[in-house]
């Protein structure tokens, strides 16, 4: 681990002084500390923000908000969570471990990078640790990256399951900045890789994310998160599924679909939502929604079972949802 200066600011404002392309921002701890002791990161400045009142959970008319700062466990065990947005708390409980959960911060959750082990391994080629150095999956071992979104320079996938039921439920990000302070789509946030896949997301340098707001649907209260691994804990996603459906008597009337586990981002389905709204919720509804659900999959020797994987997954979480709602 290289050296880097070291400051615990007591405001948002003191946070943001001086801040810039070196700047790490320290809340959990539990990704930017591992990739400073690989070598993977080296800030030339660490921001600890842990005393920044960037913590609260609190739901109103326009929706669920979220500091920066709240610890993934204790939003998942929140009664308003889990009654209103249950995606939310599933993913959340679904996510790491434990202890890990404890510890880590919703806004770290959402800016975590990616766990390709090839970005981790300093003696690899990898073009988001070391643009133009090449990417080491495309011939290496690949069978749990992405197949949507990728590049010829990228491959990597998101690793967030959070991110994924956010982005099912349109929620904005608010980032902080000495210039001000703007709000962003999370579905928008996240940057394919294309060409530049070092440029993970929108945020500027010097920029803070402070908060997020997920708005108040029905289709959010009738919801659920289904992630499919290779064992049962702490393991990432090898394909996963944000559902949230609105229903009229037994016609869908709106439905929020994401899918983790197969995308460079957490990966929205608006084909396959407009093809469920509408249409009773009926098994034969599902499988016609599914089918398209890997258009345009860019699939690897090792990875050809994603888009299968991808369409049960889906299924699935829609079957299991809908009976939930008849129980």
């Amino acid at each position: 681990m290289r050296g880097y200066a070291y400051s615990q600011p007591r405001s948002v404002r003191e946070a943001l002084a001086g801040a810039g392309p070196g700047t790490a921002f320290l809340a959990g701890g539990t990704t930017l500390v591992d990739l400073m002791k690989l070598d993977v990161m080296a800030p030339d400045r660490v921001v600890d923000i842990n005393r920044l009142p960037l913590r609260g959970i609190t739901l109103d008319r326009d929706g669920l908000h979220l500091g920066a700062l709240e610890r993934m466990s204790d939003v998942a065990a929140d009664r308003q969570v889990r009654r209103d947005y249950p995606v939310i708390a599933q993913a959340l409980e679904l996510s790491a471990s434990g202890q890990l959960r404890n510890m880590a911060s919703i806004g770290g959750n959402l800016l975590q990078r990616t766990r390709c082990g090839y970005f981790r391994d300093v003696t690899t080629a990898c073009n988001k640790r070391e643009p133009g150095s090449g990417c080491s999956a495309l011939t290496g071992f690949h069978r749990t990256h992405a197949i949507l979104g990728t590049s010829d320079a990228c491959v990597a996938t998101h690793p967030s399951d959070l991110a994924v039921a956010l982005v099912a439920l349109g929620t904005q990000v608010r980032l902080t900045s000495a210039r001000g302070v703007r709000t962003v789509p999370l579905d928008s946030f996240y940057a394919l890789p294309g060409g530049t896949p070092h440029v993970e997301n929108v945020r500027q340098p010097g920029e803070l994310l402070t908060g997020v707001t997920v708005p108040r649907s029905r289709a959010a209260a009738h919801s659920l998160y289904l992630k499919i691994r290779d064992r049962q804990s702490y393991e990432f996603a090898l394909a996963s599924a944000a559902v949230g459906l609105e229903l009229s008597g037994r016609t869908i009337t709106q439905a929020r679909i994401a899918a983790g586990g197969v995308g460079t981002r957490p990966w929205r389905l608006p084909a396959v939502e407009r093809a469920l709204t509408g249409r009773p919720a009926t098994a034969e509804t599902f499988e016609a929604a599914v089918a398209h659900a890997a258009d345009g999959a860019r699939e690897l020797p090792h990875n050809r079972f994603k888009p299968a994987l991808l369409r049960r997954t889906l299924i699935r979480a829609l079957t299991t949802l809908q009976e939930r709602g008849r129980a």
